[in-house]
């Protein structure tokens, strides 16, 4: 069983910066590769940045302001997000694509303009 518990949300003026973290959990799990997607209400989850191996992958609207890691001897995820925007307000959930797929909670972001 995997367990992925997100931290890190808040509201923050445009322009500011969040770290995200997600802590994972769960025997012989390893964490790569793993996304991170945002969801608003009325609208499908979006995948904003992935990491597998050393490669790191990003949506155009996240390209330049957002980081992906991973810190393995934690066995955590981060996404750094810096330069804010506020239509970056949404509900960010870790993802781990093993088997049918592992989600977090979520984490609430709201950027005040």
């Amino acid at each position: 069983q995997v367990q992925l518990v997100e931290s890190g949300g808040g509201l923050v003026q445009a322009g500011g910066s969040l770290r995200l973290s997600c802590a994972a959990s769960g025997s012989g799990f390893s964490i790569n590769p793993m996304a991170w997607y945002r969801q608003v209400p009325g609208k499908q989850r979006e995948l904003v940045a992935s990491i597998t191996g050393g490669v790191t992958s990003y949506a155009d609207s996240v390209k330049g302001r957002f980081t992906i890691s991973r810190d393995n001897a934690k066995n955590t995820v981060y996404l750094e997000m810096n330069s804010l925007k506020p239509e970056d307000t949404a509900v960010y959930y870790c993802y781990a694509p093993y088997g049918s797929g592992y989600w977090g909670q979520g984490t609430q972001v709201t950027v005040s303009s």
